[in-house]
């Protein structure tokens, strides 16, 4: 499976590849308080919140993560 833009944080949590290829990045959200919050939530809806745009995290960012992703699924 391909992550999009429109790929759940959920849908990495519960796919064994998904959390392999993100490695601690996801094992540390998946303990964060607000993971049962943003799981539900798209890569595109988060990326376009204030706060997470006030750290400098844009769109253009998490797409080059998606390809290495991608990449490490193929």
């Amino acid at each position: 499976m391909a992550y999009t833009m429109d790929s759940k944080v959920g849908d990495f949590l519960k796919d064994p590849k998904g959390m392999q290829a993100l490695g601690e990045l996801v094992a540390e959200l998946s303990k964060h308080p607000l993971a049962g919050v943003i799981k539900g939530m798209t890569l595109k809806q988060i990326v376009a919140i204030p706060q997470v745009k006030a750290v400098g995290l844009t769109e253009d960012m998490v797409k080059t993560g998606l390809a290495h992703v991608n990449a490490k699924l193929k």
